[in-house]
């Protein structure tokens, strides 16, 4: 297995983690704009992977690099539970030569599998790798007859709640300063925003 492709953001040196969907270059957080575009100016494309449960360690290593790559630590925090990312059930993207290019974590809670972390390079992303991840998982939500799948994610990642919202998710609840709170500060996101709140969301499957 080779080792995971990183790339920089092409305006500062930093971690890319997103890319633009008309130019198509790779930025980090602070670099990436909110704007309203028309469908013309998208490129739609689809990328042939293989999506498979992780078995092996040397994947979880992988795994634990993109994790630190995009959000520097391995605990998350979601519906006020505590998880390490490397220690879940996870599912990877492949393509050619074996090469991780995208991963999604889960969890069970109760009737519910709660989705805790879902990283797709940004080189590979807007080319339905992480729609293939998450249909995935809510195969295996059914599979253990659960009734919905749970997501949460930050007040600033508005890419993120257009992404599950367009896989038929909903927003049901808001938790004012969480994010703030675990950081002891307002951080900034996505195109300079304040990062106070954790915005959650739901599938009902049943």
């Amino acid at each position: 297995m080779k080792g995971v492709n990183f790339m920089n953001c092409e305006y500062c040196g930093k971690d890319a983690v997103y890319r633009c969907s008309i130019c198509e270059r790779l930025m980090c957080g602070e670099h990436a704009k909110l704007r309203t575009v028309c469908t013309s100016c998208i490129k739609k494309t689809t990328l042939n992977c293989t999506i498979d449960k992780v078995t092996l360690d040397k994947e979880r290593k992988k795994i634990r690099e993109i994790v630190q790559r995009f959000w520097g630590e391995e605990e998350q925090l979601t519906f006020d539970r505590k998880f390490i990312v490397t220690e879940l059930p996870t599912y990877v993207a492949k393509k050619s030569g074996n090469n991780i290019i995208g991963f999604v974590s889960f969890a069970e809670m109760r009737n519910a599998i709660v989705i805790v972390a879902l990283g797709i390079l940004p080189q590979y992303q807007n080319a339905g790798v992480g729609k293939s991840l998450i249909e995935k998982v809510e195969a295996e939500t059914k599979r253990l007859r659960k009734k919905k799948l749970l997501v949460s994610t930050s007040n600033d990642d508005l890419p993120a709640l257009a992404f599950y919202q367009s896989l038929g998710f909903q927003i049901y609840e808001v938790k004012p300063n969480v994010i703030a709170e675990k950081h002891g500060m307002v951080l900034k996101g996505i195109g300079g925003l304040p990062v106070r709140d954790e915005l959650r969301l739901q599938k009902l499957l049943q």
